[in-house]
């Protein structure tokens, strides 16, 4: 924790100091207005890129292992969890019955129980919900 919060003071000083130079360059007049402008932008840029890069990061697991017990305790069966799947790789209930071999009644019948069992209203949250769980990757 002492390492991020020294890295970070490191950061924000370096960008104040820079800030200054470049108001510096700015009122001495070396530099156009635009090349200040853009070298602000840039280094904004550069920072929203590199702390999404570092907050979106997932560190790499080894192979994913269901979670049988949430799935045993849920009472999920073999044919939700495949409609889950799929589901989570964005199918649709037509592409899931298709992929599936059912029909679209049987699929919307599943994901409502489906719905259910994970106590969530959306597609978006029985997805997030069941990677919470780790039932799916």
């Amino acid at each position: 924790m002492t390492r991020t919060i020294l890295i970070w003071a490191l950061v924000l000083a370096l960008g104040a100091f820079a800030l200054q130079w470049l108001e510096f360059q700015y009122l001495a007049r070396r530099f156009s207005f635009e090349i200040y402008v853009g070298l602000i932008g840039t280094a904004f840029a550069a920072g929203g890129v590199w702390l999404g890069w570092r907050l979106s990061a997932r560190p790499m697991s080894g192979a994913f292992a269901c979670n049988t017990a949430a799935q045993a305790s849920l009472g999920l069966t073999g044919q939700e969890m495949k409609v889950l799947e799929r589901l989570a790789a964005g199918q649709s209930n037509k592409e899931i019955a298709r992929s599936l071999g059912l029909s679209p009644n049987t699929v919307k019948t599943h994901l409502a129980n489906l719905f259910a069992k994970l106590e969530v209203a959306r597609r978006t949250q029985a997805v997030g919900k069941a990677r919470d769980l780790q039932l799916i990757p």
